[in-house]
């Protein structure tokens, strides 16, 4: 692999990783919502955070395989591929246990999205967060592996 574009691909990803890393801390300060407007703040921001986790899984697959031909099953796909390993292309992202959190993080994104005529459920929510939560202690390790395993 070019050492130019690798070198490229590291700085994308790291850079990736900040934005994840911001919006992290920002869930972890409003967690304990006290009210309706405080729920729709943490809400927005794990909608946030898939959107960013998609957004590195969109650098990564653009850098070597991205050809997801249905666009209907496009969220869908690309998550699934950051847990494939694919033989001399790259290795997996994804472990299966931050695959399945990601997958619920992906199915609460589409559900906020398309939510303006219900009330969240603070439950619910809290259960996105516990989830999302645990994703944290897991991404950095996951994705440091897939750098370290480009290295020629």
């Amino acid at each position: 692999m070019e050492e130019e574009r690798l070198s490229l691909l590291k700085a994308s990803v790291e850079d990736q990783l900040r934005v994840i890393e911001r919006i992290f801390a920002k869930i972890e300060e409003r967690r304990c919502p006290k009210n309706a407007v405080e729920l729709e703040s943490l809400a927005y921001q794990l909608h946030n955070l898939y959107c960013a986790f998609e957004d590195l899984f969109r650098i990564i697959a653009d850098f070597f395989e991205n050809r997801i031909e249905d666009r209907a099953r496009y969220h869908r796909e690309l998550l699934w591929r950051m847990k494939l390993s694919i033989e001399g292309v790259r290795p997996a992202l994804l472990s299966e246990e931050s695959y399945r959190i990601l997958d619920s993080l992906r199915a609460f994104r589409h559900f906020f999205r398309h939510a303006y005529s219900y009330d969240l459920d603070p439950r619910k929510v809290a259960l996105v967060v516990e989830d999302a939560l645990k994703l944290r202690g897991l991404h950095r390790q996951e994705i440091d592996r897939f750098l370290e395993e480009l290295q020629p």
